[in-house]
């Protein structure tokens, strides 16, 4: 089961004005069960989108792109409600690794949702996830479309949750809301993601949405700053995905002014509001890592850069051997210190770090000081740490001012097994 993630309550995710969600169970992998989910999004809203760096991207995402750049180029008829103003998802299949084939039927995807919903083509958003190199059944997604569109209502957070999952065991889903004067602004968002689980970005679809009025240009400057704190700054098993994807919406459906600069009233609120339900929904992917046991969070404090902070944070966080020793609440002092000392690999400023001046804490406890064990250090210290469900790891370098965390799970014996039979 997922690590102290609570259960989503659907009462507690608010609407937000000018989105509406509609879901159908179109058998794509699975018999009954949610996998397939339309977002309609109001005219006029704000849409900025994060993608996988990987090489191998999948088909939806090269569609995503080329269709957010012609709306943002006005390239799309503004005789029709111009802007982005759908997103469509399926799981069960990836439409990755399927050539020109695959190509086709992600934009067959938007051509058929665009009639169903009477908007154009380029305004539409594919997303796919699941099982990699095997073509989409098009004909049980394409007949799914209209059931979803027909689902479309303005409270179906939950059951959206629930429709992008793949192998999730838990639902992940979080609303907050702000005060900007004498109104209120709302934020409510959901994400999917358990395996291949690693920057940039990870097996993880996010959505969030906003009825705060922010311009695109500035939408698009700290969605990405966003994603750079919350979904890239997760773990689970070192391998990057070739759908990965984070949306954010803004519908500019509150009654608040626009917010088009850094210093305007009510954006630091909806910044960091923004960047709440982004983080928290980064760390529930974790919490539901495939197999996860343990919760994990490594700070890395005084780098000369984040770079240095966050490649010694993934470090310690991808590694196998620490990953099983978390597992078994093993305190192995020597597979955190390997992990930090070969950091370097990744990060060449790292080539001259003074090991001497390095200090490592499990919880509170210092663990290791002056290049080895901690004089103060004993054994049972370490051993109450690990045998909680949450585990905090400090690494303080000593050499600057920059930190950086991020967040990892565990590697357990399910965690292979669910792998190995994952397309069985």
């Amino acid at each position: 089961m997922p690590v102290n993630l609570p259960e989503i309550n659907p009462a507690l995710l608010a609407p937000i004005q000018g989105i509406r969600l509609g879901w159908a169970e179109s058998n794509i992998k699975q018999p009954n069960r949610k996998d397939l989910l339309v977002i309609e999004i109001a005219k006029g809203s704000a849409v900025a989108g994060v993608f996988t760096q990987n090489r191998f991207c999948a088909a939806p995402v090269t569609l995503c792109k080329k269709h957010l750049s012609a709306v943002k180029n006005n390239d799309i008829a503004v005789t029709h409600d111009s802007g982005i103003r759908a997103l469509v998802i399926n799981t069960g299949n990836a439409n990755a690794g399927t050539g020109a084939q695959g190509m086709l039927d992600a934009l067959t995807t938007c051509q058929s949702l665009a009639e169903t919903m009477a908007i154009p083509v380029e305004s539409i958003l594919p997303f796919s996830t699941g099982v990699i190199l095997e073509h989409l059944p098009m004909n049980k997604l394409l007949a799914g479309l209209p059931h979803a569109v027909a689902n479309l209502t303005t409270n179906n957070w939950a059951d959206a949750a629930w429709a992008i999952m793949t192998t999730d065991v838990a639902p992940k889903a979080y609303s907050t809301k702000v005060q900007i004067g004498n109104e209120q602004v709302n934020i409510t968002g959901i994400s999917k993601g358990a395996g291949m689980i690693h920057p940039n970005m990870a097996t993880m679809l996010g959505y969030v949405a906003t009825d705060a009025n922010i311009t695109q240009s500035l939408l698009d400057e700290i969605t990405k700053e966003i994603a750079d704190l919350s979904f890239n700054c997760i773990s689970v098993d070192g391998d990057t995905s070739t759908n990965d994807s984070f949306i954010v919406i803004a519908t500019g459906k509150s009654k608040t002014t626009v917010i088009k600069e850094r210093n305007d009233e009510g954006f630091s609120e909806v910044y960091k509001a923004l960047l709440e339900t982004a983080q928290y929904l980064a760390k529930a992917i974790v919490r539901d890592g495939e197999g996860a046991t343990k919760f994990l969070t490594i700070t890395v404090k005084g780098a000369l850069s984040i770079e240095e902070a966050k490649t010694i944070g993934f470090s310690i966080g991808k590694s196998p051997l620490v990953k099983t020793a978390m597992f078994a609440s093993d305190p192995n002092l020597g597979r955190v210190l390997a992990a930090i000392g070969y950091a370097s690999r990744e990060c060449q400023s790292l080539a001259d770090l003074d090991t001497a001046q390095l200090e490592l804490y499990f919880g509170d406890v210092l663990v290791a000081e002056k290049g080895g064990r901690a004089a103060s250090y004993q054994e049972e210290q370490g051993q109450a740490v690990m045998n909680e469900a949450e585990i905090d790891i400090t690494v303080q370098l000593h050499r600057g001012n920059e930190d950086a965390t991020i967040w990892t799970c565990d590697f357990s014996y399910d965690y292979v097994k669910i792998n190995a039979e994952y397309r069985t």
